[in-house]
């Protein structure tokens, strides 16, 4: 959907009344905040790239009912979170709740951890889509091609960076100019999740038919210790669910932009909430679809299959079409479809990434502030934070040439800086002073908060750690996870940053105007 848009120029000596505020506008205010962004942006999308990792570590049961378990924890995530965003309706929320939350003695230094927490999520987001897109496209090109085993084309490693680079740098220049047309391709990416997902979700299984039986999706248990090196089956479970932690986060795309959407008090926890709800069912049922597909398991991994091993759900793809119709050209379709989704969900990180670099910067949180603020006079964007969140998922990728592990990498910095950051004020509300919260139109009640913020905070602290763990032994350089080593050096340099220097002059979030007094 569009929203509606409003521009503010220029420096102001008054505000609107309230009689032409809507609820989240007159909340902003309230806050401190002006409001200087356009308004008319969407939510984000996911992938599940990592299906076939997660099929191989323990089986399809535990893929299937690990999604079940993650959904269930997942929303009381989502409804703590939908709690605090309908009473701080802001851009760079995450880190303008904890402000807040925390109170004036550690505001400041819990906004500090989790603005850099959310910041790390993002940017590695968007590398995380980059890679997956890159990744979709070298299958449907493969395909395209010939196939693995017809001599086709399978992209090497320099051209996989490109195609990596290729898409940051198309991301950051729609991002830059063309937000009428990022306005558009929102519209065009809902249906195309929607349309797209159902015709993928519904015809896979018809096209790959005969299709697995049910106890093979529901009840089949089968570590590979042989190929991941793990012998522990509560391990592999483990290993296994990561896929549902990847995909269930992003949700607080909606709390990014409330400060662009009007009643931002309400519409940021209904789209949270929406967003979780329509991940929970598609997401499950594209899973379900996947496995119920499968021909032959053991075939999914063959570096020497048609799809070079590299993918798993192109080969169960490819296997369902080319069963049927003897040629790939079905694949290549359904593998757009799915391409689509990661290009999307890529454009609207981008956005995110932006929108919080911004809003740090904003509140002079990140060295040369005054740059990354800047808003464009025309376009009213954050130009120049567009292009540092690009450069910097550039540079994250660019081990691609080497390692083999990247993606694993990426993944475990994304999601451990993303979801980390939402566990920071989820802590402070629930350990914070009741009356001193000001509840927005959607409240849970004082008992029921602190029992859903709690499970929300455990199951964060949980799925960190998860990603935290090697996902394949035994550990040598090509399987070793990097993501603790690159996280403690990059968390250990902005703690020494805020003990050294930053906690003698940042102070939080900074009010853009004294409402009390009507000056801005």
């Amino acid at each position: 959907m569009e929203m509606g848009s409003r521009e503010e120029h220029g420096t102001m000596s008054t505000f609107q009344t309230t009689t032409k505020m809507d609820s989240g506008e007159k909340r902003l205010n309230e806050l401190g905040y002006k409001q200087e962004l356009r308004r008319e942006m969407v939510g984000l999308f996911t992938g599940t790239p990592l299906y076939g990792q997660s099929l191989l570590y323990a089986g399809p049961a535990s893929l299937i009912w690990g999604w079940v378990v993650v959904t269930f924890f997942t929303w009381f995530v989502g409804l703590a979170m939908a709690e605090i965003c309908s009473s701080f309706p802001t851009t760079g929320s995450l880190y303008f709740w904890t402000a807040h939350l925390a109170g004036p003695r550690w505001g400041p230094f819990a906004s500090w951890c989790c603005a850099w927490l959310e910041t790390i999520g993002l940017i590695s987001g968007i590398s995380a889509q980059a890679y997956s897109g890159a990744q979709a496209l070298q299958m449907i090109i493969l395909l395209s091609t010939g196939t693995n085993k017809g001599g086709g084309y399978f992209a090497p490693r320099s051209v996989f960076l490109c195609i990596y680079m290729g898409y940051i740098l198309i991301w950051a220049v729609l991002n830059s100019f063309a937000l009428k047309v990022i306005a558009y391709l929102n519209i065009i990416s809902i249906w195309w999740q929607v349309v797209g997902g159902l015709l993928v979700i519904i015809m896979l299984p018809l096209v790959a038919y005969p299709v697995q039986p049910a106890s093979y999706v529901f009840t089949h248990f089968e570590t590979a210790p042989e190929d991941t090196g793990i012998s522990s089956k509560p391990y592999a479970v483990i290993m296994s669910v990561l896929l549902s932690n990847y995909c269930l986060y992003g949700y607080d795309a909606a709390a990014h932009l409330t400060e662009e959407t009007k009643g931002a008090d309400r519409t940021g926890p209904i789209a949270i909430l929406t967003s979780i709800a329509i991940i929970t069912v598609f997401g499950w049922a594209y899973n379900l679809a996947l496995t119920f597909s499968i021909k032959n398991p053991s075939y999914l991994y063959d570096v020497n299959n048609e799809t070079a091993g590299a993918l798993v759900p192109a080969q169960i793809i490819y296997d369902a079409f080319h069963g049927r119709f003897h040629n790939s050209t079905g694949a290549v379709v359904f593998l757009c479809i799915i391409w689509g989704s990661f290009f999307f969900c890529g454009l609207s990180i981008t956005t995110s990434a932006a929108r919080v670099v911004y809003a740090l910067s904003r509140d002079k949180g990140i060295p040369f502030s005054p740059i990354w603020r800047r808003i464009h006079p025309v376009h009213k964007v954050p130009i120049n934070a567009v292009w540092l969140c690009a450069t910097l998922s550039t540079i994250l990728g660019l081990p691609i040439l080497k390692l083999n592990v990247v993606f694993t990498a990426i993944i475990s910095i994304s999601t451990i800086g993303w979801v980390g950051s939402y566990g920071v004020p989820i802590f402070a509300r629930l350990v914070m002073d009741q009356e001193n919260f000001k509840p927005g139109p959607f409240y849970l009640g004082s008992r029921a908060s602190r029992i859903i913020c709690l499970v929300a905070f455990l199951w964060i602290c949980y799925t960190c750690s998860a990603f935290l763990l090697p996902t394949l032994y035994p550990i040598t350089w090509n399987t070793f996870n990097y993501a603790p080593v690159a996280l403690g050096l990059v968390l250990s340099l902005i703690l020494l940053w805020w003990f050294l220097d930053a906690r003698r002059w940042f102070k939080g979030p900074v009010r853009d105007f004294d409402i009390s007094n009507g000056n801005i």
